[in-house]
């Protein structure tokens, strides 16, 4: 007669173990200590074999005969059973090895050291607000190139298609990281060219030569906060990227050799940059040491001391001048690159002082003091001619 669900229920425990029966070799054990064990007994190459179907309640009785059935059909087709659900647990074992947020996240780690602090941050925030929720709890050889496409485009249909790029040209490189490393096979990235919309570039508002000595005059009579001034000054003198002037710390400035050495962690490129300060630049750092000079980082923020000025801080002080898409902080970088190239200065010295990303890994390591005479010389000429440019009417 077959098991009711009460019975299995209400079946209490004994000082030895017992079993009751439901029919077709699958009964219920009942052990001294409570538990209740549901087993398949079953026969194949002329031995008897018992498999495990579950724990009541956890699998009912009608799951436990569904997993009986399935038990049947195996053995109805030639299977051990037990063999095939060994099986099925390696799969699932290998799955979850397999799975593509475990590749996503082994491939950023194993890339950290590449990038600056910064650049890792925000790859890390790509990869958890647009990747993982999409993609991370599947096999990464499941995905096909349709399921890929598909989050992507909800990523363009927001309009943020440099996002849904950068997150594509992500995708790329987990793909062929599983690939490399032997836990994928295809990349479906490639097969998606020509699907997504493609970005406009826009470039960064910068000014042009003729505008600088109208911006160098609003500049000076600029009546917000003093450090906010300053640093835009410094910035126009340095042309280095915001981020790293935001950064800057005290102990980074070597006085006496008149140098900046920025150090590989906040750098782009994760290499050390030497910036060559100009005699007004050394001017504009004595003048901010009357404010900060107790403090670790050169521009504080004006909340959190402790913290480095905010990024917005000096663009709506350039709102304020009235240069709302006119100027930007990094549009400086932009300005003195076409003004120095213009000039004649080697276009190998301007990239040099500008850091940007040198190819060759192993040449990077090494020039963070190229062509330095030449870039000291070159940045006074520059700081000399924003002087003359104030003037200018």
């Amino acid at each position: 007669m077959p098991l009711s669900e009460a019975q299995a229920r209400n079946a209490k425990p004994t000082t030895k173990p017992y079993k009751l029966a439901d029919g077709d070799g699958m009964f219920l054990l009942v052990t001294p200590s409570g538990g209740k064990y549901w087993r398949l007994k079953y026969r194949i190459g002329g031995k008897e074999k018992l498999l495990a179907l579950g724990i009541y309640p956890e699998v009912s009785l009608a799951d436990a005969r569904k997993r009986r059935m399935k038990a049947r059909e195996a053995l109805a087709a030639g299977d051990d059973p037990g063999e095939v659900k060994k099986e099925a647990e390696r799969k699932k074992v290998v799955e979850s090895a397999n799975l593509f947020e475990l590749v996503a996240r082994e491939w950023l780690e194993n890339r950290r050291h590449e990038w600056a602090p910064s650049s890792f941050r925000v790859k890390l925030i790509y990869l958890e607000r647009y990747v993982l929720p999409a993609l991370g709890p599947k096999p990464i050889t499941e995905i096909k190139p349709l399921q890929v496409l598909d989050f992507l485009r909800s990523i363009e249909s927001r309009g943020t298609l440099d996002t849904a790029r950068r997150v594509n040209q992500m995708c790329a490189q987990i793909f062929r990281y599983g690939i490399a490393t032997g836990r994928a096979e295809y990349n479906p990235v490639p097969d998606l060219k020509g699907a997504l919309k493609t970005p406009v570039v826009k470039h960064r508002a910068y000014l042009k030569e003729k505008e600088l000595p109208d911006f160098l005059r609003a500049l000076e009579a600029y009546n917000g906060k003093p450090l906010t001034k300053l640093a835009l000054r410094l910035l126009l003198l340095t042309f280095v990227r915001t981020l790293e002037l935001r950064g800057a710390e005290w102990e980074e400035i070597d006085w006496e050799a008149g140098l900046w050495r920025i150090p590989a962690e906040r750098m782009k490129a994760n290499a050390e940059h030497v910036v060559p300060l100009a005699r007004q630049a050394i001017e504009v750092l004595s003048t901010v040491r009357g404010y900060s000079s107790h403090r670790q980082f050169i521009f504080p923020n004006d909340h959190n001391p402790s913290a480095y000025m905010s990024e917005n801080a000096m663009l709506y002080a350039l709102y304020r001048m009235g240069y709302h898409s006119r100027a930007t902080g990094h549009g400086f970088r932009s300005t003195a690159s076409t003004i120095l190239n213009e000039q004649g200065f080697r276009p190998d010295v301007i990239e040099r002082q500008l850091a940007h990303t040198e190819r060759n890994s192993v040449r990077a390591a090494y020039n963070h003091a190229q062509y330095l005479a030449e870039r000291r010389e070159m940045m006074q000429w520059w700081a000399d001619y924003l002087d003359e440019a104030a003037k200018a009417k």
